[in-house]
């Protein structure tokens, strides 16, 4: 192979996403043209004048020996899961792995617009840990033509989306051929028609992910459309495309020979897989749908990450009858007992169809993403077991965490006495030096800072105290929650002394008016010259700019309506990189906070104490006073306490603490290790990791 066609190879595994030296090399084959392409490696070789690649120094070299590590790290058998099979037990191979994970999104990187938020980038994470750690997984979801939508804001703040279709040739994806070298085609029932579904395949790591795409020939122009846009369309659109990634998913496995011992459905978009799952058992080996549901229920695990009624799907049963009146013959089943599967209160004729309440039914483990949303949901769920108390409803959790590789920053990584891909696997604890995390902290910032500069024009201070919001605009997040008092907040920003500057990102959805109102808030509010250059909002949010905001940001702001944040990561990332959380105690920092509050670590700062109020307004009003107290009593003067050589010594230990006590535990290395040894083994029947 020559130099170009080893880039090429190596572009094509998503493993150059969390590997430095080879996005380093890509971007000096054109540094220009790798902005173009928003980081795309085949997007840029497809461009890239050949000639160019042999005036990078060592291109050669580099490329022969990147190679050689990705193929190594792909060939190599020492890894956690090997280590951690019972005597006897056999490796498993691509065509009988341990499990099939679901998802209806991914954030794997930021060329790769099958995303929304927070869902998908926690299942990317998932993805590259468990091919990090060796686990035999493979992945189902949907190959959006158009994605998710992009953000512009036009001046009064108002956001706009636009919907550019992706050039399948320019993605890190194939085709799946079967037998003969023919494209793979999958059918799957719908009312009157049948729908083909394509397969691509993305590599992530060790991890084949097998994304399904609708847009053929032989398919109607409306059902090509099925898999354009991610949470895009009415509720006919979206469970068309639930459908198609729980039964086409499944029917895909099969006719690629892929035999998964396991099945975890991450959240309820996914659940008519179990029901494929069901029919296939009746009609293979001649069970009763109840003896076919016993047998798939043990292979079934099931994540929510949804802690408000609200945010479940649900269908009206006219909708149901049409999808599915055939499918529930073929199950045995009358419509109304198929209606069942998916109500809380099975006699409530009028009670919708809920993904979720199916999901619950169909699997043996069920857990919430963090120890407060067990909680949460056990309490929501509880009258699907009216006959358990609260304490016994069969909810768990496993708290999410995210992958360190792909968010620390490699400056930061050097500070640490570990290796990234280490952290959580042993008892080595990361230990940064001090002042080399304070001089990276400096020059992350200034790299923000820059970097919106660059993309928007603003002249933020390279030294002020920054704090970085970002995440989705759901109004229980509260993104305005620090806009309720303007004068308030202008002595605490316009302190010539100790200046403090706020950066928002994020998106929200298109029919969320709400989300949108509170954008264009923050857009009016950094108008006002009050906070000229103190105040910016920087739209496009997606895992390009969230990266640079954790690895940048001194602060990490997160202030939802507790206990409506079911987990979150982006504070973990941030925390991983030094960076101090400013958040209620809802979610992951629940856990954290208490936690290292009571080793006497101090790694952030909590609004309030964990109570709920008596009303919305009460706690939002509460919660903005307690905000405004810790940035202007804790937060500022901590950063601005520096030694006569200008070193913040206890902002320092703060940053030092984080990732000490952060890292290791809020990680996906730790995360899919959980998965495994707690449910996914147990669904295949294997004994637990010892």
């Amino acid at each position: 192979m020559t130099p170009f066609e080893k880039l090429q190879d190596i572009a094509h595994n998503l493993r150059w996403d969390w590997n430095p030296e080879v996005r380093d090399l890509f971007q000096e084959l054109d540094p220009t043209l790798w902005e173009q392409v928003r980081h795309n490696p085949v997007a840029l070789l497809r461009r890239l004048d050949r000639t160019k690649v042999e005036r990078v120094a060592d291109v050669t070299e580099r490329a022969e020996r990147l190679w050689q590590e990705l193929h190594d790290y792909l060939a190599a058998d020492d890894t956690w899961y090997a280590g951690t099979r019972s005597p006897g037990e056999e490796p498993a191979p691509l065509d009988r792995p341990l499990v099939a994970y679901f998802c209806a999104e991914y954030g794997l990187t930021e060329c790769l617009r099958i995303y929304s938020g927070g869902l998908g980038v926690l299942a990317g994470d998932h993805l590259k840990s468990a091919s990090d750690l060796g686990i035999p997984l493979v992945a189902v979801g949907l190959l959006y033509r158009e994605g998710y939508f992009q953000q512009t804001v036009d001046p009064s703040g108002r956001q706009r989306e636009t919907f550019p279709a992706a050039d399948f040739q320019d993605l890190p994806v194939r085709t799946v051929t079967g037998s003969g070298g023919q494209l793979l085609r999958i059918p799957v029932p719908f009312p009157g028609r049948t729908v083909m579904l394509r397969v691509w395949q993305a590599d992530v790591g060790r991890v084949p992910l097998y994304l399904l795409d609708a847009d053929l020939p032989e398919n109607d122009d409306e059902d090509r459309l099925l898999t354009a846009r991610l949470y895009g369309g009415a509720q006919e659109t979206r469970i068309s495309q639930e459908a198609l990634l729980g039964i086409g998913g499944y029917r895909a496995l099969r006719a690629m020979g892929i035999t998964p011992r396991a099945f975890h459905m991450n959240e309820g978009h996914s659940a008519f897989l179990g029901l494929e799952l069901v029919r296939k058992r009746m009609e293979e080996e001649g069970l009763s749908f109840e003896e076919a549901l016993a047998v798939v229920r043990r292979q079934m695990v099931f994540t929510t990450h949804t802690p408000v009624p609200a945010g479940h799907d649900r269908f009206p049963r006219h909708l149901m009858e049409t999808f599915f009146e055939s499918a529930a013959g073929g199950l045995g089943l009358d419509l109304d007992r198929f209606m069942r599967l998916g109500r809380v209160d099975a006699s409530e004729s009028g009670e919708p169809f809920t993904m979720t309440v199916l999901a619950i039914r169909l699997a043996d483990q069920v857990n919430g993403v963090s120890k407060l949303h067990g909680h949460v949901t056990r309490e929501m769920w509880q009258d699907l077991w009216p006959e358990r108390p609260l304490e016994d409803v069969p909810i768990g959790h496993i708290t999410n965490g995210v992958h360190l590789p792909s968010w620390v920053h490699r400056h930061v990584a050097a500070t640490l006495d570990t290796d990234l891909d280490r952290i959580g696997l042993d008892h080595r604890q990361p230990e940064p030096d001090l002042e080399r995390l304070w001089a990276v902290r400096e020059e992350r910032r200034r790299r923000l800072i820059s970097y919106i500069r660059e993309h928007i024009g603003a002249r933020l201070d390279q030294h002020a105290l920054t704090i970085a919001f970002a995440r989705r605009f759901a109004t229980y997040k509260r993104a305005t929650l620090l806009l309720g008092d303007l004068d308030r907040l202008q002595r605490l920003l316009c302190d010539e002394e100790r200046p403090v500057q706020v950066i928002f990102a994020g998106k929200a959805h298109p029919q969320d008016e709400g989300g949108k109102a509170l954008i264009r808030r923050i857009v009016e509010v950094s108008h006002d010259e009050r906070f000229h250059d103190r105040i910016v909002f920087v739209p496009g949010h997606g895992i390009d700019i969230a990266r640079e905001l954790v690895q940048g940001a001194d602060v990490w702001l997160n202030n939802p309506r507790r206990p409506m944040e079911a987990s979150g990561t982006s504070g973990m990332k941030a925390a991983a990189n030094g960076v101090l959380n400013v958040s209620v105690l809802d979610g992951w920092w629940d856990e954290a906070y208490r936690a290292a509050t009571a080793k006497d670590a101090p790694i952030g700062w909590a609004i309030g104490e964990g109570a709920e109020a008596d009303s919305i307004q009460a706690a939002d009003h509460q919660d903005e006073i307690r905000l405004f107290r810790i940035l202007e009593e804790q937060v500022v003067p901590t950063f601005y306490d520096r030694d006569a050589s200008g070193f913040p010594q206890a902002w320092a230990e703060r940053m030092a603490a984080s990732i000490r006590e952060i890292a290791p535990v809020f990680t996906t290395h730790r995360m899919v290790r959980e998965y495994v040894e707690r449910y996914q083994r147990a669904a295949t029947g294997a004994s637990h990791v010892t």
